[in-house]
């Protein structure tokens, strides 16, 4: 039995599908009550104005999502899950027409189930951002931000599913970023596969390889990790900073993700070794500075001396900044109080790192690229997408606060 809004009132079993009609009216608030509907604010499917549907799960685990778009008018729908993870980008239906579309949403909480290998115990989420301003994230509910030009969504069926998963662990340039002007290649990944994968973005601002270990991110990920399952590592830029208060070096850095790495394999996991991109800074002559060169190279030594998949983000985030040139590249990034933040992306920079990711994927033939979308059409660092052509529905909520790290 299914959960149709306005009508069926029977609770479903867990592993029925929810059904969900907007042509009906009134819409309704969501409410603990009813465990569903839209979060107070702009109303449902009004040109510019994001509207967000929330629905509570009986478990954590991967959900696929099927959304019918479309209306007596033209429109155009983007879709985005949890913390503006991009899932469809500017879906265009004529006029009477209808499409339907599908994508998978990882939905997770905080508790970390024993395994062999890992004790129970829970994430220690950071105070109060991950509690109360990232729960979203967390809270064993999906949320979907329905925005786009004219956004026109008809219906939703969610339901869940066994299908592979993509963990990602790291720092601000891999965690989802929940307001705008900043974002990350790990809430652009999403986007890039087939709706028979789940990303899983366990990154999280200002955090090292050391920082995963103490507040068991890196546990949690075990927990629930199946095997064949991929996970992307890519810390650096705050691990480089633990040798100016003498905690640490690339050393015990390459020791660090060592420890990481033979935990997701004794789970039957695939990890993957991502080296951090580089913060965007050209010295007079319009040439690039590496900055991050030691921990590239560390990143890259551990995955040789491994055996394991590795993608060089770091040598390619250079290609991609010196096609672009001092000028242009300012376009991959935000803008903070009057001065651009040179490390961290907005929503142009993180598509173009996403795509560089997935590229990575595809050339060190790590399996799960084979489920890519094949529309992506071709990915060069030299050859990045222009700014001037790239356009993404913002999110509604705005910051000037930057990210932790650097």
């Amino acid at each position: 039995m299914s959960l149709c809004l306005g009508g069926c009132v029977s609770q479903p079993r867990a592993a029925d599908p929810l059904s969900f009609n907007f042509t009906t009216s009134p819409e309704p608030t969501y409410s603990r009550e009813r465990g569903s509907g839209f979060e107070p604010g702009a109303p449902h499917n009004a040109a510019g104005q994001p509207s967000f549907f929330t629905v509570d799960l009986p478990a954590e685990g991967n959900y696929r999502v099927t959304a019918t778009l479309g209306g007596p008018a033209a429109s155009n729908t983007t879709i985005k899950a949890e913390l503006r993870r991009l899932m469809l980008d500017g879906v265009p239906v004529t006029a009477g027409a209808t499409e339907t579309r599908s994508f998978i949403v990882n939905v997770r909480t905080a508790t970390i189930a024993a395994v062999p290998g890992v004790e129970a115990g829970v994430v220690k989420l950071k105070e109060p951002r991950e509690s109360k301003d990232e729960i979203w994230a967390w809270d064993q509910r999906i949320t979907l931000e329905i925005n786009g030009s004219r956004p026109a969504l008809r219906g939703l069926i969610i339901e869940p599913v066994q299908v592979p998963t993509v963990f990602l662990l790291g720092d601000s340039t891999v965690a989802d970023q929940s307001r705008e002007p900043y974002s990350s290649w790990g809430q652009m990944l999403t986007a890039l596969f087939k709706p028979t994968v789940a990303v899983a973005n366990h990154a999280q601002s200002g955090e090292t390889f050391r920082d995963s270990l103490a507040r068991r991110r890196i546990d949690k990920i075990l927990s629930v990790m199946q095997p064949g399952d991929t996970v992307l590592l890519q810390f650096g830029h705050n691990d480089q900073k633990q040798q100016k208060d003498g905690s640490g070096n690339a050393d015990s850095y390459k020791a660090e993700l060592r420890t990481h790495a033979e935990r997701i394999l004794a789970r039957g996991g695939v990890p993957v070794v991502v080296s951090s991109m580089e913060r965007r800074n050209f010295d007079a002559a319009g040439r690039l500075k590496p900055s991050l060169t030691e921990y590239a190279d560390a990143a890259r030594v551990v995955a040789q001396d491994m055996k394991l998949a590795f993608i060089d983000l770091n040598a390619m985030s250079q290609q991609f900044y010196a096609a672009l040139g001092p000028e242009r590249s300012q376009a991959a990034h935000p803008m903070n109080n009057g001065k651009l933040d040179n490390t961290h992306h907005n929503n142009y920079g993180a598509m173009q790192l996403a795509r560089l990711v997935a590229l990575g994927l595809r050339e060190a033939r790590v399996p799960v690229a084979a489920q890519l979308r094949d529309d992506l059409g071709q990915i060069d660092p030299a050859r990045p997408l222009p700014p001037e052509q790239f356009r993404v529905a913002a999110s509604p909520g705005f910051t000037q606060q930057r990210p932790l790290g650097d």
